[in-house]
């Protein structure tokens, strides 16, 4: 800006102040004639001191028109995250950033769900008998997939919250998200008006009987195989190629990952029409972008949201005389058991470590020894099971015990939508080379002080609602719990990869 001298300014304007408002009216009325005139013509640098203010006085009445937004767009991006020396696809976190009106409760989308043919789902469950190579499955199936009411709990749980408790299978969400999602608020009955579309086939289920037996790689498949000929067929699929298409998967993710005709499951998702599906598994494959690991269902079916209140009060103010427990049994065919080494661990303990031994079928499904040696226990080993994840990780969180885990993969990379991003705040991790190096699981969880215990074991509380399946098919009044945090963040990856162009 120009310097402005004031000794020019003092001595061409006129000394005498106007003594009226007339006067001053005047004044300015004639300001361009009696007095600029001779000012710019003797001083040509007020003229363009003059210039400049009028622009700025011009510019600052606009702006203040016209409304300022000073925030920017706040880009996500999907990366990958080092685990153990290998890299893995995390599921997008369900962002504020992309939050729908509170006005609109379907802000994030809306689902349209498949009727398919009852082959692969309704005359599933009527063969009930007849999907285990062993038993019958027709009890663990009941109650709309939350199996028999639970018994034996007199003393261990609340009474008027025992009729919220089942001995739920593990292997049953396909049954739970098909019956949520038919009931849900935003799910519409005409195609064009989805943003999301749901496949509702038991692929659990109908592998199930197979897995075990000495079946052919062609009756592993043929179910699979029919789904996804019947659904390639769907308009609204060929229009996205599946992006905007999702399934339950109620098993672990390697029983549906076969690569070789001689391994292990099914080549369900290796299947080229299942490429762009996003699946809700009980364990994603982390390396994975269309996995997302969804809670293992447990034996607690909240039905209200106070049932879920007086469950958090009961396990905070639950006395606790074992400072660590384990619930399973050894694999006497594996070489080096690292769950034997644990239950020999716990056994040495003596007073500081409860055990509750698994072997054969005893803790199918839970029991009411599991659920009260959790709920007396500060700590609960879970180390991997067959695979890398367990249900027991969800039973003892139920019951208000901090997790202690051996692998990462247990739980940090399965479950990012339903724990804390903080693993530290609400787990115990030790390194499982360590216990097998000597290290005793009873001097680590031994340096935690009371108020350490206290605030980990309130923050696993705390997310009791995420890691339970409402027994009210329409949901609880206003806590989300597993299945609507689980649809809320496939209805925003969705939204984000239209947003965003986030296809390939």
């Amino acid at each position: 800006m120009l310097p402005i001298s004031n000794n020019a300014l003092s001595e061409a304007l006129p000394h005498k102040k106007p003594k009226t408002q007339s006067e001053l009216l005047d004044r300015k009325n004639t300001f361009n004639s009696a007095i600029l005139q001779p000012i710019l013509h003797h001083h040509p640098r007020i003229w363009l001191l003059l210039s400049i203010l009028s622009v700025q006085v011009l510019l600052l009445l606009t702006l203040r028109s016209v409304p300022l937004s000073l925030s920017l767009p706040h880009p996500h991006t999907h990366t990958d995250t080092t685990h153990d020396g290998d890299r893995h696809f995390q599921p997008p976190q369900p962002s504020n950033s992309t939050s729908p009106d509170p006005q609109d409760q379907c802000g994030l989308g809306r689902v349209f769900v498949y009727d398919l043919p009852a082959a692969f789902n309704a005359k599933i469950l009527a063969n009930c008998d007849r999907l285990n190579p062993w038993t019958s499955r027709c009890d663990a199936l009941e109650n709309g997939g939350l199996g028999p009411v639970a018994t034996g709990l007199a003393g261990i749980v609340p009474e008027n919250l025992a009729p919220a408790w089942y001995w739920t299978d593990q292997f049953v969400s396909e049954i739970v998200f098909h019956n949520r999602l038919l009931k849900h608020k935003c799910r519409v009955m005409e195609p064009e008006s989805a943003t999301a579309f749901y496949i509702p086939f038991y692929a659990g289920l109908a592998v199930g009987k197979y897995l075990w037996s000495n079946s052919s790689e062609e009756e592993r498949d043929r179910h699979c195989g029919m789904m996804l000929k019947w659904v390639q067929d769907q308009p609204y699929f060929k229009r996205s190629n599946g992006w905007d298409h999702f399934i339950t998967m109620g098993r672990i993710t390697w029983d549906f990952r076969r690569s070789k005709n001689k391994d292990w499951g099914s080549s369900c998702i290796y299947m080229p029409g299942m490429r762009n599906i996003t699946r809700l598994l009980i364990e994603r494959n982390p390396w994975d972008y269309f996995d997302i690991g969804v809670p293992y269902p447990t034996g607690f079916h909240p039905r209200s949201d106070s049932d879920v209140a007086e469950w958090q009060s009961f396990v905070r103010n639950r006395r606790r005389t074992s400072l660590f427990c384990f619930a399973g049994a050894t694999r006497g065919a594996i070489r080096n058991d690292f769950r034997g080494l644990l239950l020999t661990q716990c056994r040495n303990a003596n007073d500081t470590c409860t055990v509750v031994d698994c072997g054969g079928v005893k803790c199918s499904n839970g029991t009411s020894a599991i659920l009260e040696t959790f709920l007396r226990s500060d700590f609960c080993l879970q180390p991997r099971g067959d695979s890398f994840t367990r249900r027991s990780i969800f039973d003892c969180m139920v019951a208000g015990s901090i997790p202690v885990f051996f692998w990462k993969r247990s739980a940090y990379y399965q479950y990012e939508w339903f724990l804390p991003g903080e693993p530290e705040s609400y787990s115990v991790f030790i390194d499982r080379n360590a216990v097998k190096n000597g290290t005793l699981v009873e001097h680590v969880l031994k340096r935690y002080s009371k108020e350490e215990v206290r605030k980990m074991r309130e923050k696993v509380i705390d997310y009791i609602p995420k890691l339970v399946y409402a027994k009210p098919l329409e949901g609880l009044e206003s806590v989300k719990d597993a299945f609507d945090v689980a649809i809320d963040g496939v209805l925003q990856r969705f939204k984000e990869q239209e947003e965003w162009g986030f296809k390939w």
